[in-house]
Order: C-alpha cells, then sequence, then structure tokens
C-alpha cells in the first residue's frame, strides 16, 4: 500500500512540478514587464498597470482560478479552457503582479547617484540597466522572491479547485476510495523536500551575490 500511494503522490506531484515550473517561466518576465508599466512617465498607462495589481493582489488567488476558468463560458459563452491552462493562466496573471512589485521596490531602490554617473560615462539608458542596475537589483530581490517561489510551490494545491490532479488531490483521494488519511499528511514529506531544496538553492544564490554587499 505504502509504494502505490507513494507513486500516486509522485504523479501528483509531477502536475505540481509543472506549473510550478511554467508559472516561473511566464511570471518572471511579465512581472517584469508590469513593473515597468507601474513606473511608466505616461500617466494613465501608469495608472491602469497599478489598479490592475491592485485588484489581483487584493483578490484570492482561489477567486482568481474560478474567474478564468468558469468567466468565459458564463460572460461570452466561449469554451471552457483546459483545466490546467486555466490555472496556469490565472498563476501567471497572479504572480506576475507581485513580481512585478518586488522588482519595482529593487529597480527604485537603486540611488539616482548611479544612473547620473552612468551617463556621464557615455551610456545608454539600456547599458546602464543591465550593466549597472541589473545585478544589484538581483541581489536585493532574492531574499522576497524567495519567500514568493516558495509560496507559489504551497499554493499549486489551490489546482485541486477546478480538479486538476496535483499532490493534494492525489493524497486526498485515498479518503474516499481506502477510507485512509495518512496518504495526505505524507504530502507534506513531498512539500518539505521540495521547498528544503528551493531553500538550499537561495541560499546558495545570496552567498554568489555577496560582493555586491555595500
Amino acid at each position: 500500500m505504502f509504494w502505490t500511494v507513494t507513486l500516486s503522490l509522485m504523479k501528483g506531484m509531477l502536475t505540481t512540478f509543472q506549473l510550478f515550473a511554467l508559472t516561473l517561466l511566464f511570471a518572471i518576465p511579465l512581472g517584469l514587464v508590469v513593473s515597468f508599466g507601474s513606473m511608466s512617465r505616461f500617466t494613465p498607462l501608469r495608472g491602469v498597470v497599478k489598479v490592475f495589481v491592485w485588484i489581483i493582489r487584493g483578490t484570492p488567488l482561489m477567486l482568481q482560478l474560478l474567474v478564468v476558468y468558469y468567466g468565459p463560458g458564463l460572460l461570452f459563452d466561449w469554451d471552457l479552457l483546459p483545466r490546467f491552462q486555466a490555472v496556469l493562466v490565472a498563476f501567471v496573471i497572479n504572480y506576475a503582479c507581485y513580481f512585478s512589485e518586488i522588482f519595482r521596490g529593487g529597480i527604485q531602490s537603486i540611488s539616482r547617484g548611479q544612473y547620473e554617473a552612468g551617463e556621464v560615462l557615455g551610456m545608454t539608458r539600456s547599458q546602464i540597466f543591465f550593466k549597472v542596475t541589473l545585478l544589484q537589483v538581483i541581489k536585493r530581490i532574492v531574499p522576497p522572491m524567495s519567500n514568493e517561489i516558495i509560496t507559489l510551490v504551497k499554493d499549486t494545491s489551490l489546482a485541486r479547485i477546478i480538479a486538476v490532479y496535483e499532490i493534494i488531490w492525489n493524497g486526498q483521494k485515498f479518503i474516499k476510495s481506502d477510507g485512509i488519511i495518512w496518504p495526505l499528511f505524507y504530502t507534506a514529506v513531498f512539500y518539505l523536500l521540495f521547498n528544503g531544496v528551493l531553500t538550499i538553492l537561495f541560499g546558495l544564490l545570496e552567498k554568489k551575490l555577496d560582493y555586491f554587499r555595500v
């Protein structure tokens, strides 16, 4: 029985990992784009982006999942998105907004003097950003980003709301089928191992960037 449960949870963990990896793949660059929008000098664009981020950050991810999955069908009579794709869209939008605020804070924390020094040296805005600003921003945002990414691992459990068979769903199904609850608690081992690996990786990354310490 133990191996049957373990194999089932590993199958669910694969779905969890896929959702986690794809969310990061799309949410990180999108979050950077959104952060630029929130800092734009074009006031209407900055206002729209800030309101959108406020709405996403101010409402539960569970509600956003339900809206993305059921909303198009109820509002426009469109076909429902495949369940996994709907979950992925909701996660990417949600985490892009959270990441955008972290990016914005990191970028704005760089002193204006460094930009001015780059301009004096004849560097373009893009050169200043990539050669002067970016690595310092990465150093400053690693701790808050690591917190959000670890939270993402746990938030993947919300996918079961629309019947995406992630690890929690695979553990919970044994309650009905076999009348046992320990597989549900067993899922905690997988989450702890996953987050443990991430914690080690982020610790190594912070040490790698120690030469930016001031």
